[in-house]
C-alpha cells in the first residue's frame, strides 16, 4: 500500500528531530508553507503537525507557532537507570508534569525579573545555601503547607530532592554506615548511598508500610546510623504512613539514635496525611524535598530542612560542592512559592494524578496494580512466570518506556513487576497506552 503524504512528511521531520537535524527550539513552517514546501493540503499539514505533537517531539505555542520540543522524549541510558531505551514515543518510567499554561506563566516571570528595580543582583553569587529573605518563604512555606515549625537558617536551597539527598549523606553519614531503607525503595537514593559508600539494610515492607518490628529487630541487630523513609507517598510502592505508624517510627529512631532522612517530593500529592516525622522528632529529622513533580522537573529547585545542630556542616558542604543555586532560578521558584502559584499547581497535580489513577484502575482491573489514589505512578506486578526484562523490552519495541522493579530494591532478588509513570503524557493518551500494556504483556509467552 503506498504511504499517505501526511505519514511520508511526518517521518521526514520525526527524522530530522530525532537525528539533530531539526535541534531542540528550532521554529518550523506555517502549516501553509509547510504545505506548499511538501505539496499537500493545508488540513494535511496541520494533520502532520498533530501527530509531531502527540509522538512528543513538537509543541504548538497560540500566537508564535511550531517548535521543536526542547525536551524531545529521548535518552541516553545506562545500566543504573530505571529504564534503557534510547528513543520512545511513551515515557512510563519518569514523571515529567506539564500543565497549561506553564510557558507562558515562565514568561511572564521573566519579564517582571527583566523589569525589577535591581534585576542585576540575579547575576550575584548567593550565599551558600540561599539568601536569608529566599530561604525564609520556604520556611513560610513549609509551615502553612506542611504544618512544620522551621526557621530559615535551617533550611538550604539545593539543585532538586537528588542533590538535597546527596548533601545529606555527605554531611551526616561516613562511608560504611549502614542505613535502613524499604526493601523497594528510590533509585536516587540507592544511587547516592552507593557514591558514598553506605551499607543499605533492607527493611521488609507490610501492605501499609514498612514492617516496624523488622525495623526495630534490625536496629537491635546493628548499628543504624539512619533511616530513609519516604511517609507520605512512598516511591514506588504507594503508601501513606498513619498518624500511629509515624510516631513508632520517631520513637524507633530515639531509641536506636538514629538519624531520619524523611524524603518528601511526592508529598504534596497526598491533602489529608498525617504530619511529617519531621514534627515528631525536629531535633534528628532531615527533610529533603522539591518543586520537581508538582512544577517542573528542569527547575531544579529543592530544598533541605535540617535541625540546628546539623546546621553548621551542611552548609560546610554545601560551600565545598555546588556553593548556591543560580540565582535566576532561586528568584523564580520563590516567587512563584511566595505568590501561589505552587500551591495552584500542587491543587491541579493532585485532582490531575486522582484522574489518571481512576484510568489506571480500570484499564487494569484485576492486574493486582498498587497505587496510592493520588499518585503519579502506579506498581504493576507481572503474571507468575513472566519476566520484567523480558516485558521491558516487548514494551521498548512498541515505543513504550517502563522501569523494573530491580532499579527499586535494596534486597538481592527484586520481584517481577514493573513501576509505571503516569503524567509524562496527555490524559487522553493514558487510558490507550495502559491498554497497549496490558496486551503486551497479556499475549506474551509464559
Amino acid at each position: 500500500m503506498a504511504e499517505s503524504p501526511v505519514t511520508a512528511v511526518v517521518e521526514h521531520l520525526s527524522s530530522e528531530i530525532r537525528r539533530g537535524v531539526l535541534p531542540p527550539g528550532t521554529a518550523l513552517p506555517t502549516h501553509r508553507k509547510l504545505a506548499a514546501q511538501h505539496g499537500i493540503a493545508i488540513a494535511s499539514a496541520s494533520k502532520v503537525y498533530a501527530r509531531l505533537q502527540a509522538m512528543g517531539l513538537v509543541v504548538g505555542e497560540v500566537g508564535r507557532g511550531t517548535f521543536v520540543r526542547d525536551r524531545p522524549l529521548q535518552r541516553e541510558w545506562d545500566a543504573d537507570d530505571e529504564a534503557r531505551l534510547s528513543s520512545q514515543s511513551v515515557d512510563l518510567s519518569f514523571n515529567h508534569p506539564t500543565w497549561a499554561g506553564q510557558s507562558d506563566l515562565l514568561r511572564a516571570t521573566l519579564r517582571e525579573l527583566a523589569s525589577s528595580g535591581d534585576v542585576s543582583a540575579l547575576m550575584h553569587q548567593q550565599p551558600p545555601g540561599g539568601r536569608l529573605h529566599e530561604r525564609q518563604i520556604v520556611a513560610d512555606h513549609l509551615r502553612q503547607a506542611r504544618g512544620m515549625r522551621t526557621t530559615a537558617d535551617q533550611v538550604f536551597l539545593v539543585g532538586g530532592a537528588q542533590q538535597g539527598l546527596d548533601v545529606t549523606i555527605r554531611s551526616c553519614l561516613q562511608p560504611n554506615d549502614a542505613v535502613a531503607v524499604d526493601a523497594l525503595t528510590y533509585p536516587g537514593f540507592k544511587m547516592a548511598a552507593a557514591l558514598s559508600s553506605l551499607a543499605l539494610k533492607p527493611v521488609t515492607a507490610l501492605n501499609d508500610g514498612p514492617d516496624l518490628n523488622a525495623l526495630d529487630a534490625l536496629c537491635r541487630r546493628n548499628v543504624i546510623r539512619a533511616i530513609y523513609v519516604m511517609p507520605t507517598l512512598h516511591n514506588p510502592l504507594g503508601w501513606v504512613l498513619s498518624a500511629t505508624q509515624r510516631r513508632q517510627l520517631a520513637e524507633l529512631a530515639r531509641r536506636y539514635d538514629c538519624l531520619i532522612i524523611e524524603d518528601a517530593t511526592y508529598a504534596y500529592l497526598v491533602d489529608d496525611a498525617a504530619p511529617p516525622i519531621v514534627t515528631l522528632a525536629p531535633e534528628r529529622t532531615i527533610y529533603v524535598s522539591s518543586l520537581s513533580k508538582s512544577v517542573a522537573t528542569g527547575l531544579r529547585f529543592g530544598y533541605v530542612v535540617v535541625p540546628q545542630d546539623y546546621a553548621a556542616r551542611v552548609k560546610s558542604v554545601v560551600r565545598g560542592s555546588y556553593w548556591s543555586l543560580p540565582s535566576l532560578v532561586t528568584a523564580i521558584a520563590t516567587r512563584w512559592i511566595a505568590n501561589g502559584t505552587v500551591a495552584q499547581q500542587e491543587q491541579f497535580q493532585r485532582d490531575d494524578a486522582r484522574q489518571r489513577q481512576s484510568v489506571a484502575r480500570e484499564v487494569l482491573d484485576g492486574m493486582g496494580m498498587v497505587a496510592h489514589p493520588s499518585s503519579q505512578f502506579l506498581w504493576l506486578p507481572l503474571p507468575e512466570g513472566l519476566r520484567m526484562d523480558q516485558v521491558v523490552a516487548a514494551l521498548a519495541a512498541r515505543g513504550i518506556a517502563a522501569s523494573k522493579a530491580e532499579a527499586y530494591a535494596t534486597t538481592p532478588h527484586a520481584p517481577h513487576a514493573l513501576r509505571l509513570g503516569l503524567s509524562s503524557m496527555p490524559l487522553a493518551r493514558v487510558g490507550p497506552v495502559l491498554a497497549e500494556v496490558r496486551h503486551i504483556i497479556e499475549h506474551l509467552p509464559i
